[in-house]
């Protein structure tokens, strides 16, 4: 009877020492899989270091900037939202970033917004001339120096330079893009040299092509016309919308003409170029 006991126990110790012995090249394996370089969580130091160098400019000298689990913090100050947008840009570059937390404030001098809207219109009217600006629709707001803008443009460059002209400026401390590109269409390029035609074309609204700076503005999105700017009265809003209604192939027209010296209807927003 004892010997079938330590006959038993033995049997036992063996089987457990073999599956400890079965293991070990396992956890071995584990062991030197959680100690590979693929494995091991990204490098924040090589991070830091990679966009301190990309950060190392003169407009970013009162910058602070730190790495943690591949998430990159910048903060302190800048004197326009061009150099904060920038900073922003670079550090999604940095290998090992994987998220940017921007929290960078603008500093420069604060501009009542009033008088900080109506600098920024007088920038963007004349920008893009020559360019089918006439196309454009752009409409600016701000609000505690945050500009803000919105309507459409006629393509990517005519965003894209509105955007520029208002990062660049003094006093802008933040800038939220709303605008929307018109839809490239051959049917609706069609429509838009029909519409500038019908409406610059005739001899009672070609006064509206002098300053390119108070154009009446066309938009087209899908065959539906919209018309922006300023006249000089309700008989020319009124002309300029027989006008456009008249073009072949249009399937609405929505008239957003303001005449002069009159209420806007969105005082707090203005159509711009």
């Amino acid at each position: 009877m004892n010997k079938k006991i330590r006959t038993t126990k033995a049997a036992i110790l063996a089987i457990t020492l073999a599956g400890t012995f079965l293991s070990l090249p396992h956890a071995s394996l584990a062991a030197s899989q959680a100690s590979s370089p693929a494995a091991q969580a990204p490098d924040d130091a090589a991070a830091a270091r990679e966009l301190q160098s990309k950060l190392n400019k003169s407009q970013f000298k009162d910058l602070k900037m730190d790495v943690q689990n591949g998430i990159a913090t910048l903060s302190g100050t800048v004197g326009l939202y061009e150099y904060k947008a920038d900073a922003d840009k670079r550090a999604h570059k940095v290998e090992g970033v994987t998220a940017v937390r921007n929290d960078i404030a603008v500093a420069g001098p604060n501009v009542p917004d009033q008088q900080l809207q109506a600098k920024l219109v007088e920038k963007l009217e004349y920008d893009q001339v020559g360019y089918g600006n006439v196309f454009d629709a752009i409409s600016l707001g701000v609000q505690n120096g945050v500009a803000t803008l919105g309507g459409h443009a006629l393509n990517y460059v005519a965003r894209d330079s509105a955007l520029a002209l208002i990062s660049t400026y003094p006093g802008v401390k933040d800038v939220v893009d709303d605008i929307q590109v018109d839809p490239p269409s051959p049917m609706d390029d069609g429509i838009r040299m029909a519409e500038y035609r019908a409406i610059y074309g005739y001899a009672f609204l070609n006064k509206y092509a002098v300053d390119p700076a108070k154009t009446i503005r066309i938009t087209v999105q899908n065959g539906r016309v919209q018309l922006d700017g300023i006249v000089d009265s309700q008989a020319d809003k009124e002309v300029v919308f027989i006008r456009a209604n008249g073009v072949p192939g249009v399937f609405s027209v929505k008239n957003n003409l303001q005449v002069a010296n009159q209420p806007s209807e969105s005082p707090k927003q203005a159509t711009i170029k």
